[in-house]
């Protein structure tokens, strides 16, 4: 034994040897170093690509997804490697997702961290209006975004007798939202109570609006009801009544636009008033 040792002390002694053996250990490193690089290179991954061009805040289909297999080495940056991860999700707002391009996560995003949609398809030279509602005024929240409306007037006129019908029509409801900006009709498990109905006129026909709520002396008052007629494309927003119409020009032709406080202001101001009466009357 103790000439084995002794043996196996002078084989490790010898510079030649340790330098056999530094050599070997170096090139076995660099074997094993060369062939995990050659294999990353050369190992494919099957990954989801865009087989589309994909354009900013579109719904991400299955349709829309496909499936290549690529080198390990090309894959860098954070990226869905699944498909079901990726279906359901929207491509980003300020993203164009090229066809043939991998899924990144900073590409896509959940519908609730999209900038608000509603106001996407807005006919040009639309206004869009924010109307404060409640659940009477919605018809206990029945009224949802794509449905139609009209607006019905209704005032005293200077013989102290009411003047009443129907003012505007085939309003499209863009959306319904609570006090603090969120969709009502989303899926959401919360209950939510309405606020705000956005809806878009011609900017005439929104002036024609802020004119009439103006005219607070005459106890104007502006009614939102359902369109229950059938419509068609060609069935843009209109003013109906002329007489309605003529009356609130004729009242507000001396005042400045400036002075005429917007939609949102106006009824607010009346719902306001409403609920401060009805407190003092209980």
């Amino acid at each position: 034994m103790n000439n084995l040792n002794s043996s196996l002390k002078k084989f490790l002694g010898n510079k030649n040897t340790v330098t056999i053996l530094g050599v070997i250990v170096c090139i076995f490193i660099l074997y094993v170093g060369y062939n995990y690089r050659i294999n990353k290179v050369v190992t494919l991954v099957r990954v989801p690509y865009a087989n589309q061009n994909i354009q900013p805040k579109t719904l991400i289909t299955t349709e829309m997804v496909s499936y290549m297999e690529v080198p390990q080495a090309f894959l860098v940056g954070s990226y869905y490697s699944d498909a079901n991860s990726i279906v359901g999700k929207y491509s980003n707002y300020n993203t164009i997702i090229a066809q043939g391009s991998l899924f990144y996560q900073a590409l896509l995003v959940d519908e609730k961290y999209l900038p608000d949609n509603s106001l996407q398809n807005v006919p040009e030279g639309y206004t869009v209006v924010n109307y404060p509602v409640n659940i009477s005024t919605t018809y206990a929240n029945s009224m949802m975004p794509g449905e139609y409306i009209n607006i019905y007037y209704k005032s005293v006129n200077d013989d102290g007798k009411i003047m009443f019908g129907k003012f505007i029509s085939n309003i499209e409801i863009l959306a319904v939202k609570d006090s603090s900006g969120q969709h009502v009709f989303e899926s959401s498990e919360e209950s939510r109570v309405p606020a705000y109905m956005l809806f878009a006129v011609p900017e005439s026909t929104h002036l024609l609006l802020r004119k009439a709520l103006y005219l607070t002396e005459y106890d104007v008052e502006l009614l939102l009801v359902p369109n229950t007629q059938t419509l068609t494309e060609e069935d843009a927003v209109s003013v109906n009544s002329e007489e309605i119409k003529a009356f609130i020009e004729e009242k507000t032709e001396m005042v400045d636009v400036t002075e005429i406080p917007t939609v949102e202001e106006s009824v607010n101001n009346s719902l306001n008033q409403e609920n401060s009466e009805n407190t003092q009357t209980e």
